[in-house]
């Protein structure tokens, strides 16, 4: 009995300790989670390069809202619910699903519109070329494909096939401070209106430069400027407005799993062809503002 009772107590002590090296360890993954300093959602509609570790799966919520046209009421969003998981080193993979919002009244070339409909599908691949962790900056591709069935602008049910392609740049410029990023855009479309018959072509190529600083443990603040240029044709040809936006961005740690981020920009420059006016609201709206809600597991 004596040498069972020994033994009994030589498991129990095994079996605690190993408990405690586990919770320990889950502390110490938390407290690391809580520190790491991740740039792909620090800037706002930029995009940072990184993608983290293998094994990640985030659950994520992204609103991008447009508002503001030269005449009547438009408002519009797209919101997107994505499940991101990194299979292997220096990729991730992310499939998700879109629903969208048309407020329209009164703006000349769009029908009045109210409605709350499921948009479309949306999956998004990225690769890592370069760590900036282990290199002088970060280099990563984007790719994201979607499938829609209600158009982004107006409203209007059309089969869309479109796709999104993102190089992007981002480096450490003060350690633990301060970080900047610099995309290039291009995005082709091929829609086809289902009311009409018609199908349109075009494509927008686009680059962006931003600039976010930790003033605080979790907390970024920083500015974005973006300039796009809308073309006719899936190979750009013939230009149908151009548009130069600049805006603060917001990112915060909610939790050690959780963060929020939330970036507004204003047309301050453009023009659309053929149009009269300083700005090119016919292309693209005077007001963009995009929010994500992220959790991490």
């Amino acid at each position: 009995m004596g040498r069972l009772c020994a033994a009994a107590m030589v498991v129990l002590f095994l079996l605690a300790g190993g408990a405690w090296a586990r919770d320990a360890d889950d502390d110490a993954k938390t407290r690391n989670r809580a520190s790491e300093i991740d740039t792909e959602h620090i800037f706002g509609f930029v995009e940072g390069g990184d993608i983290g570790e293998r094994g990640d799966l985030e659950l994520e919520k992204e609103s991008a809202l447009r508002f503001g046209k030269r005449a009547g009421s438009y408002a519009a969003a797209s919101t997107l619910f994505d499940l991101k998981y990194v299979p292997f080193r220096q990729m991730l993979v992310s499939p998700g699903v879109l629903l969208s919002y048309h407020g329209i009244s009164g703006v000349p070339d769009l029908a009045d519109r109210q409605q709350i409909e499921f948009q479309g599908l949306w999956f998004e691949a990225k690769y890592q070329f370069i760590d900036r962790e282990t290199s002088p900056f970060g280099l990563t591709l984007f790719a994201s494909p979607r499938w829609t069935r209600i158009d982004e602008k107006s409203g209007e049910r059309a089969d869309q096939y479109s796709a999104e392609f993102t190089l992007s740049i981002d480096k450490e410029i003060v350690p633990g401070q301060v970080f900047g990023a610099l995309n290039l855009i291009y995005e082709p479309e091929l829609s086809h209106w289902r009311e009409t018959g018609e199908q349109e072509r075009e494509a927008n190529l686009g680059a962006g430069a931003a600039l976010s600083g930790q003033v605080r443990p979790g907390v970024f603040i920083g500015a974005e400027a973006r300039y796009l240029r809308s073309h006719e044709g899936l190979i750009p040809n013939a230009p149908k407005g151009e548009a130069f936006f600049l805006g603060p961005t917001l990112y915060t740690k909610l939790t050690a799993n959780s963060f929020m981020s939330v970036a507004w920009n204003a047309q301050v420059a453009g023009h659309a062809v053929g149009e009269v006016g300083a700005l090119d609201l016919t292309n693209f709206e005077r007001h963009q503002v995009r929010f994500r809600l992220g959790i991490e597991y």
